[in-house]
Parts: C-alpha cells; structure tokens; sequence
C-alpha cells in the first residue's frame, strides 16, 4: 500500500523537523508514490509513466543491460515546451514526445491564484506509448547507452549516439530517420561493450566513447573507421593513464584512444564548463583530467569495489561519486581532498545526480581558466574558507566578506551577480539524489556545515602553499615529488601519498595497531592488483596500492570525514534503480523492469 503523506496546511510556517521526516514511511518496505522533504511533499505522476508498450516479464528478458534515460529540448518556434524522451529497454529503443508537467490555468477558481498551477496529466495528455516517435529492436546486440546533441538540435533534426554491447556505435535521427551512420562497426577497434557515450560539449561532430575494456576513444562524426585494425603510436603518459593517436597516412577514427586504469571505464562526465574530464572505473578509481592538456590534475580511490557513476555540481566545485562499496562520497575540485561520505544505500550505488533547481550556490569559481588563475582562485576559496569558519566560532558580529564580485551560477549556466553583495558569507548548499541497485532513491544536502569544514587539527591542507604545489598534487598521486617539496609525512621511509602538509599519530604504536586494524577491515575490490604491480613502475605501485593510499586524501578513513546521511531515503521500484534526472518541476527515474516514472516536486502537482 502506498504511503499516504498529506502536505502542512498551506500557509503554514512551521518546519518539518527530521525526526518527522525520518519517521515517516520508514517502518515498512513498500513501494512509495509520495514522500515528504523539508520543501514538501513529491509525488509519483502515474498518468506519465513511460514504458515499452508491450510489457514483457522482467525473468524473461535474455538482457540485463540497465535502462538509461536521455533527453533533449527542442525549440519548434512555440512558446510551449518541446522535449524529446530516448530510453532503451532490453534490445529496443524508443523515443517519444515528453510531456512531463504541464502548466495549466484550469477553471476560475485556480484562475484567481497569485501564481499558475501545476496538475497532474490525465493518461489523455499523457505520451501515447502506442505512437513513439522512433522505435528500434536490434538482433545479436543490444543498446547500453545514448546521448542527444545539445549544439546541433533542429525544429526538425535531433542528433542521436547509440552504444552497443559488442562495441558498436549508431548515429541516427530519430526525427528525419534518413541519417544513419555506424562505426566500429566490424568491431576492429574495440571489441567490448560501450558504457557511456557522450557528445563534446558545445561540439557539433566530436564525439567520446568508453568501454569496458578501459578504453576511451575520441570519434569525429563525418570520418570513417578504417577497414583494418588501427595502429596507435603514443602520445602522452602519465600515471596509470596513456593517450595515443592512429599511425596512418589519411586522418581516421579514432582519433584519439585513451588507456586509463585498469578495467572498465564505467562513467565519465565533463565539468559544467566542459575543460575537465572525470571518469570511474572497475578499478575504483576516480580520476580527473584536464581534458585540452590531457593532464591528470585528481584522484579518488573507493572504500571497496569499483566506482560505478559520476557527477559534477553546477558549479564545478564538487564531484560526487557512487559505486560497490554502497556509499556516495563528495570530492572537492578546489581542494583535491574528500570532504563526506553519505551512508544510506544497501547495495551498489548505480547514479549520482545533482539537483541544480534546489541548490543554493554561493561565490562563483571560474574553472575555464589558466592553471595559474584556477591556483589564484583555490588560495582565495581557502582563505575565505577558514576567515568563515574562524568568524563562526566566535561571537564578533563582524561581517566578512568574499570575494569581490560575488558572483553566482544559474542553473542555465548563465552568471548573475548576488544581490546581497554586503552580507557576509554566503550560506551555501548543495542537493544531490542517488538510486542504487537496493531500489532505493536518497536525496542528499551539503549543508554549510560540511562545505565551509576546517581542514582539521591533524589536516592541514596543502593549498595553503604555492599554486605550483596545488596543482601537482593529484590529492597523493605525484607522492615523491611532494615528499621533496613539503612536509609530508612518511611512514616506514615510503611517502603517503597523502595530499596534507601533515598527518599527525598519536605515536607509533598507535599507528601500527591503526595499520593493522584497517587492514583486517578493509576489503579491496580491484581484480587487477597483480597485474598492475607488474606492469606499472616502482612509484606507481606506492600511488595505487590501496593499503598505502587508506588514511590518505585519495582515500581517508571512515572516521577522517564526515558521514551524511540521506534527507529522504526511500524504496520506488520493484527492480534495481538505472537512472535520475532532474528537471525544473520534477525528477525522473527509471528502473530495470524499464518504467520511466516522473515525480512531481512540491507544488508542482494538484490533484483535481
């Protein structure tokens, strides 16, 4: 029986408290509609489920491949919203007209409201699962994953990338129909499956494929693949990662391949203003690239297990990554260092995803520019940072400021500047949902607490030093060279890697029963660990080896960070949960059985 949550009178000034919250639907494991958060009440939208028009029992799909989720505005001259919804499910994919949330002025008693309301869309507003725009089933492979050209979209064109589980990429038109493309077609270039495929951000023909191998290759749409397996010649190296470019006389795809850890390269996302790269992979791994210099600049190892989604706040200040060891963990971009860990799944974390629409952002960082205006920008965030804390610890009612222009990021990616120029530091939060192969949906809150944290009595941040410093250190990954130019602790004559000036032990006793205790608690779940100690070099093997890396920024402790737990965490769907998305009025998911369910935010729906 579905959960019946009534939401605070209108008017109301009282607050949910979280005890509230938390009690509420908590004690029984049943599929939720609706569920209750500080802002209100979301509810599940029934008449806008998506699905595959001819259900078929979820035991007898011969494919496990999970159902993604892609979509794509398209601007058709009229004041109305125009959307186009891609999801595949089993060996099919589908594209429909999204209809989601409509505004609509219904009768003079909502007519007489200060704002237009919401409602729920009847099954006869609702897409006609019946009439897709474009449905395709494919024979010996199935889709694994797509994406919509943002720069290239048309009243009458959209742009649609499809990966296959052999290898294979598809270029269609779900609109025009007649383009239709394939590469790798003959699988000479990597003979394993796609796991994410994505368009270049603002490119109209670039295109980034990866694959379960660990491979990543750079595509161009109007060049052909060769007719013979590609020749690669080296390019650039750096630890655990290797580009490489084709060795042939006329220019072909791919046109760049890249090598990054060991096994699968999972996810990847670019940073909102498209120069950073971050991937996961089965290794556990997440690395961040500059992508124009194809640079690693950071780097975070998982508790245990592979890392398995990815995902950047609207900002670009914070990365958060999800995966095998059930917990979602927060990484600052400016920091290079973990600063949470959030505890409320039961089983693999499959997406991450921001809310851009309830996340209140505070000063601005431009990351498009130089390495040296980015290290500018990090000393002053540090500064700000501990002048803010130092100021919240006491009772001065001195007000301090930021930075100078207090700038902000829109959820359109547009700048706007703050009106409260004069008041002092900015509270600042971020929201953030995960979904999890447990059924689970956790929505998340960085509150001002975790962001504005001191680096800690036995933390202190290597930011505080030169720029040169700052963007060396990959949170631990260029060890030596750190050990030489700043006090870092070493441990037993090898370095920890470990991205702070100094990691204080209480005394060496301590440190060696700390070692042994992690070391019986702690899990590895690489599957390569005698493969990358053969083929990587000596200093390699320091910053890789999980064990040396434990208690370090690329990989603190449980008890070094703090530990969120979930706003909401509630049970949605009979089968594991594949994907999140936010919109203005709603957030959609997706589930194995291959339901696209929307659930409106507050109040956004009325039922009438």
């Amino acid at each position: 029986m579905a959960m019946n949550c009534t939401p605070p009178p209108a008017g109301s000034d009282s607050i949910l408290s979280s005890s509230l919250i938390a009690s509420v639907g908590c004690k029984d494991d049943s599929i939720k509609t609706q569920f209750i958060t500080r802002e209100g009440v979301y509810k599940l939208m029934t008449s806008a489920e998506y699905s595959r028009p001819t259900r078929v029992n979820y035991s007898t799909q011969q494919t496990s491949t999970p159902v993604k989720v892609s979509f794509i505005a398209v601007n058709d001259g009229s004041n109305q919203k125009n959307e186009k919804i891609c999801f595949n499910v089993g060996k099919e994919l589908f594209v429909y007209t999204y209809k989601g949330i409509k505004k609509v002025c219904h009768s003079a008693a909502f007519a007489a409201l200060q704002s237009p309301v919401l409602i729920i869309i009847h099954a006869s507003l609702a897409g006609d699962l019946t009439k897709p725009v474009d449905k395709r089933a494919y024979k010996g492979t199935y889709p694994t994953c797509h994406d919509f050209n943002q720069t290239t979209v048309t009243a009458d064109s959209v742009y649609l990338l499809i990966g296959f589980s052999a290898g294979q990429i598809q270029l269609i038109d779900p609109i025009r129909k007649e383009i239709g493309k394939l590469y790798n077609e003959e699988r000479l270039i990597d003979r394993t499956k796609v796991t994410c495929i994505k368009w270049i951000p603002g490119s109209p023909n670039l295109f980034l494929v990866s694959h379960s191998s660990g491979q990543l290759y750079l595509y161009k749409e109007e060049l052909p693949c060769g007719t013979t397996p590609p020749h690669y010649q080296i390019f650039k190296q750096g630890d655990s990662f290797s580009v490489y470019t084709c060795k042939t006389k006329s220019t072909r795809n791919p046109l760049y391949r890249w090598v990054i850890g060991e096994g699968s390269i999972n996810e990847f996302a670019f940073s909102p203003c498209s120069k950073y790269l971050a991937t996961v992979s089965q290794d556990g791994f997440l690395r961040v690239f500059n992508y124009d210099t194809m640079e690693l600049v950071g780097r975070v190892r998982s508790y245990f297990g592979g890392l398995l989604c990815v995902c950047w706040s609207p900002d670009g200040k914070y990365v958060v990554i999800g995966g095998e060891d059930d917990l979602v963990t927060v990484w600052s971009f400016l920091e290079r260092r973990v600063i949470a860990r959030g505890q409320g799944h039961k089983s693999w974390v499959s997406v991450v995803a921001f809310d851009p629409y309830t996340t209140s952002l505070g000063d601005f960082v431009d990351l498009s520019g130089s390495d040296e205006e980015l290290a500018q920008q990090i000393q002053q965030q540090t500064f700000n940072d501990s002048a803010a804390h130092q100021s919240a610890t006491t009772t001065t009612t001195t007000s301090s400021t930021t930075t100078a222009s207090n700038l902000c990021r829109s959820p359109s990616g547009t700048l706007r500047a703050n009106s409260k120029t004069s008041s002092p530091v900015t509270i600042t939060s971020y929201r953030f949902g995960s979904v999890g192969q447990d059924t689970q949906l956790c929505l998340w809150d960085i509150s001002e607490d975790v962001l504005r944290q001191p680096v800690g009595r036995s933390r202190t941040s290597i930011l505080l030093h030169s720029p040169s410093t700052q963007l060396s250190s990959l949170g631990g990954s260029n060890a030596t060279k750190q050990c030489n130019n700043v006090q870092a602790n070493c441990v037993s004559n090898n370095c920890v890697a470990d991205g702070n000036l100094t990691h204080n032990y209480s005394n060496s006793k301590g440190s060696v029963d700390s070692k042994k205790e992690h070391k019986r608690n702690f899990s590895l779940g690489s599957r390569n660990s005698e493969k990358n100690s053969v083929n990587k070099a000596s200093h390699s093997k320091l910053i890789d080896d999980p064990i040396k890396l434990l208690g370090t920024s690329v990989c603190p402790r449980l008890d070094e960070v703090p530990t969120l737990e979930p706003l909401v965490c509630k049970k949605i769907a009979h089968e594991r949960l594949t994907a999140l998305v936010f919109h203005e009025d709603c957030f959609i998911t997706a589930c194995q059985e291959g339901f696209v369910c929307t659930w409106a935010r507050p109040g956004k729906a009325v039922c009438i």
